[in-house]
């Protein structure tokens, strides 16, 4: 029993000390000085068009449109109404094939990136919301502007146990359409490894896919004779896999991958690829600007 305790407090020690470094480290990218002078991730609200009207006496010149006035002849200024706060949400499917990585785990790098998420909405002043799906829903947070938020969905991303747990893909599309009543700024992060349709998302939010890899899932050497466990059904697999395997292998990839970007461009869905031995701030901020 005291055996038992025990192990639990070093496991419990060392996912508080993975969140702290986690959480230290995004958000001093994120609040602090690192890339010059306080690069955001966002590039903030601004104001929306709203209207084009002719001059009237007492207008502010500076909002005169040029280009209108020059065709029509006549002095128009554009009318615009401060825009509404963002409401970022991010989605992560967390199955079991998340559980890899030669450099960091798959589900590492995909906390650092809510946490970086999260604190950037919360800079901007938004609202941070974040859900988490395998096959079925497991946490869905409330939209918050606290600090805290972004700590409690870093944490609840770090203790959850991938293994065992298959993608849903479908479900997980069904759940964000139906769950998300306001249209978001809605990241989904995954590994993209299965068929995910995202055209009724990208029709009701401003949608940005964040691909995860390890660069020998794409790129594998051929591994000879071992044993394999399937981190999704916990099925085991012993044997012989050479460069043909290997070569089919690259094929379906290459396939699921082409498909993928396909959608993407047809539905003007933005998106990065982050690799495990890639720093996600850096990758985020040039996709994103």
């Amino acid at each position: 029993m005291q055996q038992c305790r025990s192990l639990k407090f070093e496991l419990g020690h060392r996912v508080n000390k993975a969140v702290k470094r986690i959480i230290l480290k995004t958000r001093k990218q994120v609040f602090g000085e690192m890339l010059g002078n306080n690069i955001s991730l966002f590039q903030g609200h601004g104001f929306e068009f709203a209207e084009l009207r002719e001059y009237l006496y007492g207008d502010d010149v500076r909002k005169i449109d040029w280009k209108t006035t020059a065709k029509l002849q006549k002095p128009y200024v554009k009318i615009t109404k401060e825009e509404r706060q963002l409401n970022v949400t991010v989605a992560c499917m967390m199955n079991g094939s998340v559980y890899f990585g030669t450099v960091r785990q798959k589900s590492e790098v995909m906390a650092e990136i809510v946490s970086i998420l999260g604190f950037s909405a919360l800079r901007n002043s938004d609202i941070f919301s974040h859900i988490i799906y395998a096959d079925r829903l497991y946490t869905h947070s409330k939209p918050s502007k606290r600090l805290f938020a972004v700590n409690t969905a870093v944490e609840s991303m770090t203790v959850f146990d991938v293994i065992g747990k298959k993608g849903d893909f479908r479900g997980f599309a069904d759940t964000l359409f139906n769950r998300i009543k306001r249209r978001s700024l809605l990241f989904v992060v995954s590994d993209f490894v299965g068929n995910i349709d995202l055209r009724l998302l990208c029709k009701k939010h401003d949608l940005f896919a964040v691909i995860v890899r390890d660069r020998f899932e794409e790129e594998p050497d051929e591994l000879g004779y071992l044993r394999l466990i399937d981190m999704e059904s916990r099925k085991s697999f012993e044997g012989a896999i050479d460069g043909a395997a290997m070569g089919r292998y690259r094929k379906a990839l290459r396939e699921n991958d082409e498909k993928l970007y396909e959608e993407f461009r047809k539905n003007g869905i933005r998106f990065a690829k982050i690799y495990t031995d890639e720093e996600p701030y850096l990758k985020l901020v040039r996709r994103m600007r």
